[in-house]
């Protein structure tokens, strides 16, 4: 059998190579048309900002935060400084995994546990460029755990800061507050430029009213940076302004004494220069360690300060209230002195209690066998409730809140550093305002009795009474309470000093009344009889003062105030407030215990320590 003669068709192979040569040719030209307009597009329709874009990859702005001020106290000692410390900070826009980095640097101890959800907030509130910090004031061990897993860990880094230091751990506190973390909370109301590279913020008291003040100007430096990220040349720098120094008013040593001598009570210390109205004490106990809040305290720690029954966190010299008791009657012998109810030199009968005409309840006075004779000076010295019951009756509710308001009981003082708390005057007004029965908004007689001896709906804080008691001293002339006294400028180092602010004075008709109101206030001290007689033994100046008590249950008619048979949190607050030296007065301070019991001899002896500690600093 033949094979097939197969002819080859060299005009069909040649068509056909022709043809594929015509494709890739085709298919070269669209491929290089592309690239031609790619770069058409990168060169010369959007040269400028591909430009722009390069030269930010190379050149990058870092922000310098401000060093904060730091806060002295009267004499110059140093209540809040900056000092070296190492934080740990993400950069999020350099951190390949970040769930996996928090969830590994929890497992190596570097983080606390159960802080990736709050990390995360901080960083969904900043820029993804920015530098946060994660973990505060690192131990030198952490420091070198962490740089041997440094490798493991990119865009997380150690860094030295400047944090804030209390030197005097817990020792005033409530008066300077304490600095923490920016949270998410804080960065939806700050201005991001303004706080760029700042890890700190004032939470509380003198830290937060005086942010602005303290925090100081932010800076920047544009520095050239390799494609790793890593700075290589600074090629311009705009330093930062620090913050402005504060001198507060504070005797840090008379607000040491205040703390120890409160002890492990709970309790409040308020003391002003009647002078100008400057804050020299300010205490509250239980206090707290506020460099704890510097490295940030675990979620444990900080529930358990919230919720210790003794509150730690709570100022209670600002915002603390209490019945005043009987710490205002010399306001109220002022009022009815002024209202011709009273004679300075009257005596009335004391028999142990006070009844309404008519009534057969009995209003008891402290003194049960009562004080027989007392004049205005005996009431005041002896603290005879059934005088001033008898008062408050016969000059009415009306007067007394007037009298009472006019020294700046039931409204905050305008501290400088807030928040307070108002207080509380009662008057009729008042009770309709605020009580919804009608049955209850009736202002009862018996009402205006109580409050002749600073209880019942009556209440005020520490700070005011320590204003009142001022007030008193400088027979009349006010002035609004401050702690801050002057700043210093950071570059200049000029102090400006603060001015006394003054207030509305208290007017009498006549001028020896004032003679007469402290006159009774030695007596407490001197008298024979007076009820902090103890206090004025050995002292190198001279004191007036008022001792006070405030119920926290009420007793029955029929039964007996026993302190033993009660719980120690329903025992009466201790009150005392004092003034000295009389004849030209320097300091007034207001004391209360709460559940301490006797005024006098409770709250007066830590008066007396603070008047002595500050007014023998001050003699020097």
């Amino acid at each position: 059998m033949q094979p097939a003669n197969h002819i080859k068709d060299h005009w069909r192979e040649k068509q056909l190579f022709n043809s594929r040569v015509l494709i890739c040719a085709l298919l070269a030209l669209g491929l290089i048309g592309i690239v031609v307009v790619r770069l058409a597009n990168l060169q010369l329709v959007n040269g400028d900002y591909y430009a722009a874009q390069s030269q930010g990859n190379r050149i990058r702005v870092q922000p310098l935060p401000p060093t904060r001020g730091l806060i002295y106290d009267r004499n110059q000692r140093i209540l809040a400084e900056n000092t070296p410390s190492y934080q740990l900070e993400l950069t999020p826009e350099q951190v390949p995994d970040l769930d996996d980095s928090l969830q590994r640097l929890q497992a190596s101890g570097l983080l606390e546990a159960g802080s990736t959800a709050r990390i995360k907030a901080l960083i969904n509130s900043r820029r993804r460029f920015d530098s946060i910090p994660i973990r505060r004031k690192m131990t030198d061990d952490e420091v070198a755990r962490f740089a041997v897993l440094r490798p493991y860990f990119p865009g997380v880094e150690i860094r030295a800061r400047l944090a804030r230091t209390y030197p005097y751990g817990a020792v005033a506190s409530h008066a300077l507050g304490y600095v923490g973390g920016i949270s998410a909370g804080d960065q939806q109301k700050l201005d991001p430029a303004a706080y760029a590279g700042t890890s700190y913020i004032g939470k509380v008291a003198t830290e937060r009213a005086y942010e602005n003040e303290l925090h100081g100007t932010v800076g920047h430096e544009d520095v050239l940076v390799n494609v790793h990220g890593r700075v290589m040349q600074v090629l311009d720098t705009q330093l930062s302004v620090p913050g402005r120094d504060l001198l507060l008013s504070l005797d840090i040593d008379a607000q040491m004494a205040a703390e120890q001598a409160l002890g492990n009570k709970r309790g409040a210390v308020a003391a002003i220069d009647p002078r100008n109205g400057e804050v020299l004490v300010l205490a509250s106990t239980p206090n707290f360690d506020p460099n704890r809040f510097i490295a940030g305290l675990s979620r444990e720690e900080f529930r358990e300060l919230q919720n210790d029954v003794d509150q730690p966190l709570f100022n209670r010299a600002l915002r603390g209230k209490y019945p005043p008791g009987s710490t205002i009657k010399p306001i109220i012998a002022l009022a009815g002195l002024e209202q011709n109810a009273i004679r300075a030199n009257q005596a009335k009968f004391c028999r142990g209690y006070f009844s309404l005409p008519g009534s057969s309840h009995r209003y008891r006075d402290w003194k049960p066998e009562g004080h027989g004779m007392v004049d205005m000076n005996d009431a005041i010295a002896q603290s005879c409730d059934t005088y001033f019951y008898d008062l408050a009756n016969e000059i009415g509710i009306d007067i007394m809140a007037r009298t009472l308001e006019s020294f700046g009981l039931g409204d905050s003082t305008g501290l400088d550093i807030g928040p307070e708390s108002d207080g509380l005057v009662p008057t009729r007004s008042w009770k309709r305002r605020n009580f919804a029965d009608p049955e209850d908004q009736i202002w009862y007689p018996g009402e205006t009795v109580i409050a002749g001896i600073g209880q019942g709906f009556m209440l005020t804080t520490p700070l005011q009474l320590a204003h009142a008691t001022a007030t008193i001293a400088m027979r009349g002339t006010r002035y609004r309470p401050s702690l801050v006294r002057g700043m210093r400028d950071p570059v200049s180092g000029a102090m400006a000093v603060r001015q006394p602010r003054k207030l509305q004075p208290v007017q009498v008709a006549r001028p020896e009344r004032w003679d007469q109101i402290i006159a009774s206030m030695e007596a407490v001290i001197y008298d024979p009889k007076g009820t902090a007689r103890a206090l004025g033994l050995n002292s190198p100046w001279r004191l007036a003062g008022k001792s006070g008590t405030a119920q926290v249950v009420s007793v029955a008619q029929d039964e007996q105030y026993n302190e033993e048979e009660l719980a120690e949190r329903m025992r009466d607050h201790a009150l005392f407030v004092a003034f000295a030296p009389v004849e030209d007065p320097r300091i007034a301070v207001a004391v209360i215990v709460e559940n301490g019991g006797s005024g006098s001899g409770v709250a007066g002896p830590v008066a007396r320590t603070v008047i002595d500690t500050y007014l023998a600093s001050a003699e020097l």
